[in-house]
């Protein structure tokens, strides 16, 4: 697992920077129901995507929440004021507090099934009856986009899949959300190249291959002998599903 306090100083930049976050918010506010006037976004990490939400659309008051030090500190450095250090498993919000929240790039961290249960319990509880619940699902699928680099990928241990698609609709559906739209968006910037994938192999990005681990320098080595090393392979889609609470 990566440490998200170091790489708050570098992760706008490796994952796409501005391009990217206007597509997630795009796709995300498309979700989200006009006549919203509160959005809780939940794991904001730095903001790049929250200040956007918040720009986006007058009279929206949006909220950041992330519990990572470093993160919060940058999100609130773009949002002032609008930002709170919280644990998505416990937020520190009344129930009902907002009309619309939303995860991107949250669930597939999570430690479990039980936790993805949690994290979605408690959005659900501090959205508003009629609310709209937004977030990212199959992201390590997403990624996955029949390139070379796929290829010798493809025989690596797998890892446990936490955000996949009917998952999450079944913790949804336990919490009272009911299916309301789904989206995608490209992730700008991100088309991995295999000198980019092996440094990100080295620094702990695929979670079954820990650094230094002999057979992540095996991986290392088919990745090195792929042609065009600097060359970006095609960016992931991401996928959205939005979900709406009863009441």
């Amino acid at each position: 697992m990566l440490d998200y306090d170091k790489e708050a100083e570098r992760y706008d930049a490796s994952r796409g920077g501005e391009p990217r976050a206007a597509a997630a918010a795009e796709a995300v506010l498309g979700l989200v129901p006009e006549e919203a006037r509160s959005l809780l976004d939940v794991a904001c990490g730095t903001g790049i995507v929250t200040r956007r939400l918040a720009a986006a659309r007058a009279g929206l008051r949006v909220t950041g929440a992330d519990l990572t030090p470093a993160m919060a500190r940058r999100a609130a450095a773009r949002l002032p004021g609008a930002v709170v250090r919280a644990d998505s498993r416990r937020l520190p919000f009344r129930d009902g507090e907002f009309d619309a929240v939303c995860t991107v790039w949250l669930l597939h961290l999570a430690a479990g099934p039980a936790e993805v249960r949690t994290i979605i319990g408690e959005c659900a509880r501090v959205l508003r009856p009629g609310g709209v619940f937004v977030t990212t699902v199959d992201k390590a699928a997403s990624h996955n986009v029949g390139s070379d680099i796929d290829v010798v990928l493809s025989s690596r241990p797998p890892s446990p899949v936490r955000d996949a698609a009917p998952d999450v609709e079944a913790h949804a559906a336990a919490h009272g959300l009911v299916p309301a739209g789904q989206a995608r968006f490209t992730g700008h910037g991100q088309g991995r190249s295999p000198r980019r994938t092996i440094a990100d192999l080295r620094r702990g990005w695929f979670v079954t291959l820990p650094p230094g681990d002999p057979l992540a320098e095996e991986y290392a080595g088919r990745l090195a002998r792929l042609p065009g090393q600097d060359r970006p392979r095609p960016d992931p889609v991401f996928s959205l599903r939005a979900f709406r609470k009863a009441g």
